[in-house]
């Protein structure tokens, strides 16, 4: 059975391997940068900053999460969407992002926006059919994404 729970200091060191796991298994990870920075000081960026992250776990064993942060007024950025390989197809990530738009729409938030590269099709898949429109393109380390922007209804 699939639960989702907010962040607590102990899922750290999960978080950092989920992270690095599954971003080389798209090909996408770039090796430790300042675009990962958030993922070491979660609650300074997301939790004590207007944001949330959650927390995936099938039958207790952690295999997803996801996040979202104050990027501006009315704005927010989806960031850290990733589903354990061995879990991917099952819809995780789509009970994810639904509860994330939920809580995102609960603060106020108004648009919520987010990138991810071209390498990583389900993520792609998954943001378009639940009315993410692509606004622009942009390149991290040699690594082109794409950027998303969804109006909350």
């Amino acid at each position: 059975m699939f639960t989702l729970r907010r962040y607590t200091p102990a899922d750290q060191e999960a978080i950092e391997y989920l992270h690095v796991y599954a971003l080389e298994q798209t090909g996408a990870y770039l090796g430790r940068g300042p675009w990962d920075d958030d993922i070491y000081t979660i609650e300074e960026t997301y939790l004590n900053n207007q944001g949330e992250f959650l927390i995936g776990e099938w039958d207790g064993v952690f295999v997803a999460m996801g996040a979202f942060r104050h990027t501006g007024p009315r704005r927010a950025e989806i960031k850290r969407m990733r589903v354990h390989p061995d879990y991917q197809g099952r819809g995780l990530g789509q009970i994810i992002l639904n509860e994330l738009e939920a809580r995102a729409r609960a603060m106020g938030y108004k648009t919520l926006h987010l990138d991810t590269s071209i390498l990583q099709i389900p993520a792609r898949k998954l943001y378009e059919k639940n009315g993410y429109r692509e606004v622009g393109r942009d390149n991290y380390g040699g690594l082109e994404v794409i950027l998303y922007e969804k109006e909350l209804g």
